[in-house]
């Protein structure tokens, strides 16, 4: 007959190196769970800093151009009122006017014609009367159509007036929306460049350095293409004044520029205005097709996120981006061309 023996307990120490392995691998897993994610390299960095910039710089055309709507909107919204003003002043005159005549038809009208002019010493001085009230009524009756014409005319403006503070209001929350918006994408792209060192924020602004001109006093070859219009390579000359004056969202001169407040602020230096905005200075002057670029013409990129002026040899002068000041730069490096205007 068999034995039946118990199956031995592991030793201590076995379990207890079994627990210190289950144990290491938990604190394993648990770290690698909770690790933080690799640091992103230089370039990536770089990358995704010039693709936030590319987003602020929509956000601030829009920006611009809210904000150009909302003056226009409010010069608009001034005259109406000022309208409705005179128009309600000149409304309380006619009915001024009117109560006076209604009161004098009142008195003339107190005894019955006929009667009067039998009574009448002098009948032909009576008739002279009658005539006068006669005349009284129909200018009673023109002063009433006056009247209300003036009362549908103030009333359409000051629906109108209307209308326009609702857009108004609209358009100043848009603004503020897209101010914020360029405003997040300025700092999330800041934040990003603060992740880096020193050194490796140095290495890229001397690479964005070397692509481009760096001061007023630096020759840039721009070849010797001549300009096809005196106005556009007059504002270009303008715009080359401003050479290290710094890029700020939303500015347009004397100090610092975005890309279209540059374009604007230039060309009103020479008497003539173009509109704010990269969507609506495409559509300013002529266009031009690419091989037929010449100095002193506007060059939109990326979809119209950015504008500058064609200064010849390939050459683009604009205020680039954050961080940046008026300068040369090759248009290689500006991204995909959308189109160009000669004004």
């Amino acid at each position: 007959m068999g034995s039946h023996r118990r199956p031995r307990n592991p030793s201590r120490a076995r379990v207890t190196m079994l627990t210190a392995t289950a144990a290491a691998a938990v604190a394993l897993s648990a770290q690698a769970a909770n690790a933080a994610p690799a640091k992103p390299s230089k370039d990536e960095v770089k990358s995704k800093v010039d693709d936030l910039y590319d987003q602020a710089e929509k956000a601030t055309e829009e920006y611009n151009g809210a904000n150009e709507r909302q003056t226009a909107l409010q010069k608009e919204v001034t005259a109406l009122q000022d309208q409705v003003a005179r128009g309600q002043a000149e409304l309380n005159v006619l009915r001024n006017g009117i109560g006076a005549l209604a009161s004098a038809q009142y008195r003339s009208g107190g005894i019955d014609p006929s009667v009067a002019l039998f009574l009448s010493a002098d009948p032909d001085s009576f008739l002279d009367k009658a005539s006068a009230i006669d005349q009284l009524g129909a200018k009673q009756a023109e002063a009433l159509d006056n009247i209300q014409n003036k009362q549908r005319a103030l009333a359409q403006k000051r629906a109108e007036a209307t209308r326009k503070l609702a857009a108004l209001a609209d358009v100043r929350k848009t603004a503020g929306e897209k101010k914020r918006a360029f405003q997040g994408k300025l700092a999330e792209a800041q934040k990003l460049l603060n992740t880096l060192t020193a050194a490796e924020r140095a290495k890229i602004q001397q690479e964005d350095d070397s692509r481009a001109s760096r001061g007023a006093g630096e020759r840039v070859n721009l070849g010797n293409e001549k300009p096809a219009s005196g106005r556009g390579y007059a504002a270009l000359q303008a715009a080359a004044t401003q050479i290290g004056k710094p890029y700020q969202s939303g500015h347009e001169g004397p100090d610092s520029y975005d890309c279209s407040g540059l374009t604007q602020w230039a060309f009103a230096q020479v008497n003539v205005h173009i509109s704010r905005v990269t969507y609506t200075q495409i559509n300013d002057g002529s266009a031009v097709s690419f091989s037929q670029l010449a100095p002193g013409d506007l060059v939109f990129f990326n979809n119209l996120q950015h504008v500058g002026f064609y200064a010849g040899n390939g050459m683009v002068l604009h205020a680039p981006k954050p961080g940046a000041s008026v300068r040369y730069e090759k248009m290689s490096y500006l991204g995909s061309f959308y189109g160009a205007r000669r004004i």
